[in-house]
């Protein structure tokens, strides 16, 4: 079922259907490490609050500046992720990611002041956790269908389990070595995004059988079907001049074999006899922009951005204001990581299931995960900042792990255009990121009060929550207007043309086509 070839320095796996597996196993495995030394390690970053800000002499909105801009630069760069991906391959841009998060965090733990850190850090590590995270997320959807769901959910929980290790344990390297020592060991423990780069073999989609061996009518039935495409007229509309010939029960089965077993529109992702002068590929598809059922997921991206980040860097110095100890403090935030790797796995099964509308369960768990985002501005002792963190970990991990994915289904844009999506609606989360957590910062030097910074969150997810309900609509076409007494003048049309029997219109097709072929002929 698999074959290799070598392409430049990397080797592709080629198969004729989506593997759900294979080489995919290992991709999974280098995903899970990523996350771990990409989100893993900006989530625990809270942990250096405290000593920055006595470090540096600064504010708090200030200290948080470098994470602002470590996360915009992130977001801000996914086109360009996306671009050199489809030019240079995922491996490349992986290992080149690992390469610069690895050199920002070194250099940063020599920084003798704050904008130090902010080019350090913000731009260095930033445009190499974009480099690292993303490519590797698009190719691993690539090579699961059915299971991509559970397996993305699973392979996710990197960033968990960081949080639950990290947290407390550059909290003890802290006191034994200094912030400076400890953030040096954590930039050299993220050179092994380098290795996890390595391992990830392009997938290439190619459908049975020799192209070659198709016939004359066969190219022609599909021929009827890319300009079908072209006009961007559904297979399935009665409007289509081309609906009964382009139909799968008419079009022969070698012609079906140019595109892919079952019509997965996965397995377009390469054609499978066409010449590479035929028709060159966009590095990045901005025709995704018309969309407007991806508008509304983006906006819904970059609202719930703002209630990603800033929990996980301010739930540490919320416990120490409100007199729990140090060590305690850094407890909440891996009991948060911990829920988090129940809510992304919880996730991951529910969306796994068929049939099922997934962006309504992602809506119900954007609604609880504000909910909980309010309940931290009532914490006032340890136990309740516990529970808080246990009910916002589950739910932030049922979003956060799905969000992403949830692309390449077809409520939103669909498998076939979920690269040039993923960067461009990591792209639009830029804002968000950016503004994020030095807006909780600015609430927080306001009031002196930590629980504010929630309340910038919790709105900000309210906004996530409307934007995805109107996901769904756009896609169908709701959101639209239409002129009053079309539908009515085309249903009388459509009901008599599916009255009429389908043997007529095929005959009536083939006349056609005669007559073509007679006006073509030599006088």
């Amino acid at each position: 079922m698999t074959q290799k070839t070598s392409k430049l320095c990397s080797t592709a796996n080629v198969y004729t259907q989506v593997p759900d597996g294979g080489w995919g196993w290992v991709v999974a495995v280098s995903f899970f490490f990523v996350e771990v030394f990409t989100y893993g390690i900006i989530k625990s970053f809270g942990v250096f609050f405290n000593d920055l800000m006595d470090s540096f002499d600064e504010s708090n909105s200030r200290i948080s500046w470098v994470i602002s801009i470590c996360v915009f630069v992130l977001t801000f760069t996914a086109p360009l992720s996306a671009v050199l991906s489809t030019r240079f391959g995922h491996r490349l841009v992986v290992v080149a990611g690992g390469l610069l998060v690895s050199t920002g965090m070194v250099t940063a733990s020599f920084s003798r002041e704050l904008y130090h850190m902010y080019i350090s850090i913000g731009v260095v590590s930033g445009l190499g956790y974009c480099f690292s995270f993303l490519p590797t997320v698009t190719i691993l959807s690539q090579y699961f269908d059915k299971k991509r769901s559970m397996v993305t959910a699973v392979a996710s929980t990197g960033e968990c389990f960081a949080m639950f290790a990290f947290a407390p344990a550059i909290t003890a390297l802290k006191d034994h070595i200094g912030w400076r020592y400890s953030l040096l060991f954590v930039g050299l423990l993220q050179l092994n995004i380098v290795v996890c780069g390595a391992l990830l073999r392009p997938i290439v989609i190619r459908g049975p059988g020799s192209p070659k061996a198709a016939t004359h009518e066969g190219r022609k039935e599909v021929h009827y079907m890319l300009e079908n495409e072209k006009t961007r007229t559904s297979i399935d509309s009665i409007d289509s001049g081309v609906e009964l010939t382009t139909s799968p029960k008419n079009v022969p089965s070698h012609a079906n074999t140019e595109l892919g077993p079952k019509g997965d529109p996965q397995q377009v992702l390469v054609g499978t006899g066409s010449k590479p002068s035929d028709q060159t590929a966009p590095l990045l598809d901005f025709s995704i922009l018309e969309d407007r059922s991806f508008i509304c997921y983006a906006l819904f991206g970059l609202f719930a951005t703002l209630g990603f980040f800033a929990p996980s860097l301010y739930i540490i110095p919320l416990g120490i204001s409100l007199g729990i100890e140090q060590e305690r403090a850094a407890f909440l935030l891996s009991t948060m990581a911990i829920a988090e790797v129940f809510g992304r796995i919880g996730a991951g099964c529910v969306l796994s299931r068929e049939p099922i509308r997934k962006i309504y369960i992602e809506l119900i768990c954007v609604v609880l995960l504000m909910v909980s985002l309010f309940a931290f501005t009532f914490a006032a002792e340890f136990w309740g900042l516990m529970s808080c963190s246990i009910f916002f970990g589950f739910m932030v991990g049922t979003v956060g792990g799905t969000h992403i994915p949830l692309l390449a289904e077809d409520d939103v844009v669909g498998i076939e255009r979920m690269s040039s999506a993923a960067g461009v609606y990591v792209f639009i989360q830029s804002i968000a990121g950016l503004a994020g957590p030095p807006l909780a910062g600015l609430l927080v030097d306001q009031s002196k009060i930590y629980s504010r910074a929630f309340y910038s969150c919790a709105a900000g997810m309210a906004l996530a929550a409307v934007c995805l309900a109107l996901v769904r609509p756009c896609k169908k076409g709701l959101c639209q207007g239409h002129p009053a007494g079309e539908g009515q003048a085309e249903s009388p049309r459509g009901k008599a043309l599916q009255d009429i029997p389908e043997d007529f219109l095929e005959m009536d097709l083939g006349k056609n086509e005669h007559k073509g072929h007679a006006k073509m002929e030599p006088v």
